[in-house]
Parts: structure tokens; sequence; C-alpha cells
């Protein structure tokens, strides 16, 4: 399915109108906003069945894995913003600090920015699209939302829906590749959150910085996981599977590499090959719950990742169909940390590279070779070890004994501890 594209002009138009919508003050509007969250609440409510039939074709996800990842997290942020919202829209009073304003009362008084751009991406095109537009129209901002053109069935879904159900004098939809995206970017915002790779991400500052627009980079990087000698491996395997092979591996915050200890590595491998065959059968291609790379380009990128590594070994998977945009849940063995196939750039898909260490220090310092992880997972039941691990690491969010849970919660999780 090809999307149509906007025209450069309709681009310059779009921001042109909403610049307009937001001076006039409609979208500041507290009852305005509101009926915005319920709106979009019911565009993904009302039209499931059809969300359901697009990400199945852009990325073969299953019905239990589209409502757990794209359609409930919209519906949850719809409803968390219209139960909170009037406590969070009241300025917050805060204590004057130096004696010439003792007497003085002062606020944060929360506003809105203005007219703001979103760039959304493939891998949860739902999610990552509708989630920040929830909060941005709930901010009483004006929105140009750019779709992502690779995951296009659902992009032109949206696309078709959001003129249905939204103000289009408040929120506007583009679609386009590069030379559109690029245009956009000229345009003058007043915030831009993107989400997607480190590369594009720095072109977004860069044009950025021309009207010295803030912005929000929600990015990958090698996110590793690090497997303690003390760990319940049938549990490691498991959390580790899910975190690595959901969305077929096309996770910004998925597991990107493992570091095991030498002494369980045998185990980590035999446990984690149960594993898969009990989720996704002899022959995961069959599978109703095994995505598909997204398109033939990235599948091309992962072969070629595999095909050019310098060292390891496959031991689970490594199949593959560029037809049917399928590579298997593969694990490579024996990796070492230079190998500049498999360890240099966010692999982004369904291959583990799996690297053995004697000493808890070995990983850490590795780890530290790269820029901060977007995630960091822990398997151990020693607290010592974790609050050494975290205190010569950096990653935007960390989950113990488990993968995953922190986007979801803001949390980490602290599971089975000893007393050492």
């Amino acid at each position: 399915m090809s999307l149509d594209y906007n025209t450069l002009e309709s681009i310059e138009d779009y921001v042109t109108c909403l610049r307009g919508t937001y001076i006039t003050g409609r979208s500041r509007d507290n009852y305005a906003r509101k009926f915005y969250m319920e709106r979009l609440y019911f565009l993904v409510k009302d039209n499931e069945e059809k969300f359901y039939i697009a990400l199945a074709k852009d990325l073969n996800k299953s019905r239990a894995d589209t409502l757990a990842s794209e359609i409930s997290p919209v519906l949850e942020e719809c409803i968390y913003f219209l139960k909170n919202y009037d406590k969070l829209i009241k300025n917050k009073r805060v204590k004057t600090r130096l004696a010439v304003n003792m007497t003085d009362t002062a606020f944060i008084r929360r506003e809105a920015l203005g007219v703001v751009l979103i760039i959304s991406t493939w891998n949860f095109p739902l999610q990552l699209s509708l989630v920040p537009l929830v909060g941005a129209l709930a901010a009483g901002n004006c929105v140009v939302l750019k779709l992502s053109e690779v995951s296009a069935h659902t992009s032109a879904l949206i696309t078709e829906l959001l003129p249905k159900y939204m103000d289009a004098s408040v929120c506007r939809v583009v679609n386009g590749g590069v030379i559109e995206t690029q245009h956009l970017l000229k345009q003058k915002f007043d915030h831009i959150f993107y989400t997607g790779n480190f590369h594009v991400g720095k072109s977004v500052m860069v044009a950025a910085a021309q009207h010295l627009t803030p912005v929000t980079l929600e990015l990958g990087g090698k996110s590793p996981a690090i497997v303690t000698e003390d760990a319940d491996m049938q549990i490691v395997a498991n959390r580790i599977a899910y975190g690595k092979f959901f969305n077929a591996g096309q996770t910004c915050v998925g597991v990107d590499y493992v570091f095991v200890h030498k002494s369980r590595h045998d185990e980590f491998i035999k446990e984690i090959q149960k594993t898969l065959k009990k989720w996704y059968g002899s022959d995961p291609q069959k599978s109703k719950d095994y995505c598909r790379i997204v398109n033939q380009r990235h599948f091309d990128r992962l072969m070629s990742i595999i095909n050019h590594r310098q060292t390891g070994q496959v031991v689970v998977g490594g199949q593959s169909d560029r037809d049917d945009r399928y590579i298997a849940p593969t694990v490579i063995t024996n990796v070492r940390f230079h190998d500049t196939s498999l360890m240099t750039d966010e692999i982004f898909g369904p291959i583990l590279p799996v690297i053995t260490y004697n000493d808890i220090e070995e990983p850490m310092g590795l780890i530290s070779k790269h820029e901060p992880a977007l995630a960091l997972y822990i398997f151990t039941k020693k607290k010592s070890l974790i609050n050494q691990v975290l205190s010569f690491t950096k990653s935007g969010g960390v989950t113990i004994n488990d993968t995953l849970l922190h986007q979801t919660g803001k949390f980490y999780l602290l599971l089975n501890f000893t007393k050492d």
C-alpha cells in the first residue's frame, strides 16, 4: 500500500493554519482539550478492528501484541489525561527564596507551548503517533503529526481517521519521505518531538537550532542485559527472549545483546532454545505470534549484520525468507565486543549476540565504551551486584530481573534478593 505524500506547499499551509488557530486560543480552551482527548479515545476504540488489520499487514503483529503494545497504551493515555486533567493544569505554588520576596506569592503557571511537531516512527506506528499527540493536545497545543511512510497501512488508516474525529484547525497529518520531512523541519515550531534513530535525530536537532526550537528526542541504542552467576536461568531465558524477540526485535528498549557469566553460558543457550520452541514452535515462520521485518531494506540490513560478523556462531535460528520479510529468532554465541558488525550500531531486529564474562567488572567496563543505552537489564538475586552495576553504568532506564517493564511504569523492578 502506498501513501499519498503531501506537497511542500500544503505543509507550509498547515503550519500557517495551526499558528492562526493557536493565536485565537481555541486549542487552549479547557472544554475543547477534554473533547479532543475523548475524540482520540473513540478514534481508536471505534476502529479497533481496522487497526488490527493494518498492523498485521505492516508488521504481522498478532491481535494480542497489537492490543498490548498499540491500542491499550493510547486508550490508557486518553483516560489518564481525562481523569487527571483538572489537577494537571493547576498552577503550582512555590516558596520564594529571597528575603525581598517573603511577602510575595509565586506560582509556576502551566501554559501551552504553541504549534508543535510530532515525528512518529514505524515500529509501533499507532502508539508512537497517538500517545504523544494526546499529551500535546491536552496541554493546549496545535499539532502537526508526521507519520512514518514505512508502516504505510497504519499511517494511511490514521490519515483517513484523524480528520473525521479531530478539528483540522488544531491537528494536521503530514505524510512523506525525506524531502517532505526536511521541508517540514524548515518551518518554525515551538517544540519538536521525534522518535527514531540517532542519525535522523542529529538532523532534527540541526534543523531545530535554526529557530532555537526545543526538542525531545526518543532514540534507541545498544541496550545490554547482564546475567550473573546466581540468576535463575529458566526465568532469565523467558524474559530475555521476550525483551529481544517481541515485535521481531524492532523495539527501541529491546535487549540488544547479553552478557552471560561463563559458567552459565551453556545453560542459558539450552533454556532460550526451549523457550523459543515453546512460544513459536519448531518453525517460527508458521507462528501467528511472530512478527515480520517491516520492509526488505531493513531485512537486507539485518542479514548483512549476520553475514558480515567477524566473530560468533549461530546456535539458534538463522533462517530467513526475503519475500516474507522473515528472519528467525537468532542467537549468536561466542561474540567478541569488538565485532564491528554485531556490536557497533543498534541491531533493531531478532538477532541476539551473547558475550561471556568471568567477573562483573568486565561487562561494566565494556558497556561504558558505548554511548549510554536507552535501557539496561540486570538479572541477579544480589542487591550488592545491582548497586555496583548501577553505580558504574549509565542508561535511560533500568529493569531488574525482567525486561521492558520500566517503559510502562517509570520504575525498575527488584526481585528475589539474597541477603549479602
